[in-house]
C-alpha cells in the first residue's frame, strides 16, 4: 500500500514539474514565435494584426532585408565571431591544460588574477580600451572587437575548463609519455580531442556572447561596412523606414547561426558543462 502511495506522490510531483517545464517553454518560445510570423507579414497587416497569422507567407521580406544592408553585416559578424572564438577557446584550453597539469611557482596566483577578469565590467573599461585601441592603431577594425572580446570571454572559460582538466584521467597522458609522446603531442592529439564536451560547451558560450554584444561594436567600430549584426540592426531600421517586416525577417537571420550552433553541439553541451561545474 505504501509503495503505491510512494508511486502516486512521485507522479504527481513529474507532473508538476512537466507542467512548470511547459509554461516555462511556453513563455520562451512565444516571443520568436511573434517574431517569426511577424517577418512573413506584409507591412499593414504587421500594425493592422500583430497578433494573427498572415494571410499570405511574404518570404520576399527575406529578400528585402538581406539585401538592404543584413548581408554585409551578417558577413561581419561571422568574421569576428569565428575569430574570436577560436582564440579565446584555444588560449582558455592552453592556459586551463598548463594551470592543471604543470607545478610552479605562483600559479594559484595567476589563476585567482584570470578569475578577477570575471569582476571587471564592460561598461568600466570603455574608455580605456578606447584610449587603448587607439594607441594601438587599431580603432576601427575587426580587432577592435577581437581583442576586447577575448579578454572579457577568457576568465569563465578558464574556469570552466579548468574544472574539466582536473577530472581528467592523468593515466592516459602517463601512458602517451611512456610512448615517447612531447607535451605539445599529448595536448593537441589526446587531449583536445577526447575534451570534446568542455570545447562544445565553451564555444556555445562565447558564440551567444560575442555574436550578440553590443556595446563594444556601437562604441569601437564607425564604419558601417565593418559593423556586426546587433548595432547593424539599429541602422537597419532606419535604413527600412517603416518596414518592420523586413526588420523581423533580419531580426530571425540573424539567429540562425546561433541555433545552428547549438544543435550541432547540443549533445556535448550538457555533459561540458556538468563536468566543468561539479569537479574543482
Amino acid at each position: 500500500m505504501s509503495s503505491i502511495n510512494t508511486d502516486s506522490g512521485y507522479n504527481i510531483k513529474k507532473t508538476i514539474i512537466l507542467i512548470i517545464l511547459s509554461i516555462y517553454v511556453l513563455i520562451i518560445l512565444t516571443p520568436m514565435l511573434l517574431v517569426l510570423i511577424s517577418s512573413l507579414k506584409s507591412n499593414s497587416e504587421f500594425f493592422s494584426s500583430p497578433l494573427s497569422f498572415p494571410k499570405k507567407l511574404q518570404f520576399k521580406n527575406y529578400l528585402t532585408a538581406w539585401q538592404t544592408g543584413l548581408s554585409q553585416y551578417f558577413i561581419n559578424s561571422i568574421i569576428v565571431t569565428s575569430i574570436s572564438v577560436f582564440l579565446t577557446v584555444f588560449i582558455a584550453a592552453s592556459a586551463s591544460y598548463g594551470l592543471t597539469r604543470f607545478d610552479f611557482k605562483g600559479k594559484n596566483i595567476i589563476f585567482y588574477l584570470i578569475l578577477a577578469g570575471l569582476l571587471l565590467s564592460p561598461q568600466v573599461a570603455l574608455l580605456p580600451l578606447f584610449k587603448l585601441l587607439n594607441n594601438l592603431n587599431i580603432y576601427n577594425t575587426y580587432w577592435a572587437l577581437i581583442f576586447p572580446y577575448i579578454g572579457f570571454n577568457l576568465p569563465f572559460l578558464v574556469f570552466l575548463m579548468r574544472a574539466y582538466f582536473m577530472s581528467f584521467p592523468k593515466e592516459i597522458e602517463e601512458s602517451a609519455y611512456l610512448d615517447g609522446c612531447n607535451t605539445f603531442t599529448v595536448f593537441f592529439k589526446i587531449v583536445l580531442p577526447i575534451s570534446k564536451p568542455i570545447i562544445a560547451t565553451s564555444i556555445i558560450v562565447s558564440s551567444r556572447l560575442i555574436w550578440n554584444e553590443f556595446l563594444f561594436g556601437l562604441v569601437f567600430i564607425d564604419d558601417k561596412g565593418l559593423m556586426t549584426i546587433p548595432v547593424g540592426l539599429t541602422n537597419f531600421q532606419s535604413a527600412l523606414q517603416t518596414d518592420y517586416s523586413s526588420l523581423m525577417a533580419g531580426i530571425v537571420i540573424a539567429a540562425i547561426p546561433m541555433v545552428i550552433i547549438f544543435l550541432l553541439l547540443q549533445r556535448h553541451f550538457v555533459r561540458g558543462l556538468t563536468a566543468g561545474g561539479v569537479k574543482g
